[in-house]
């Protein structure tokens, strides 16, 4: 796989772990359980797609 085709992927990987790194602090920051709701459900939309570690600690 040459360097060029990496990039996008690459990209793709930095911009999403810097999404979830700030929906996380939003959701620590979160006072109202609508918005600790909805941005629950944006993270489990985002861990759905990827494969790993849950994004979201159970419980």
């Amino acid at each position: 796989m040459s360097a060029p085709s990496r990039r996008p992927e690459i990209r793709r990987r930095r911009t999403r772990k810097h999404k979830i790194a700030s929906l996380r602090k939003r959701l620590a920051a979160a006072k109202a359980e609508n918005d600790r709701s909805r941005i629950t459900g944006k993270l489990h939309k985002l861990s759905i797609a990827s494969p790993g570690q849950p994004l979201l600690k159970q419980g």
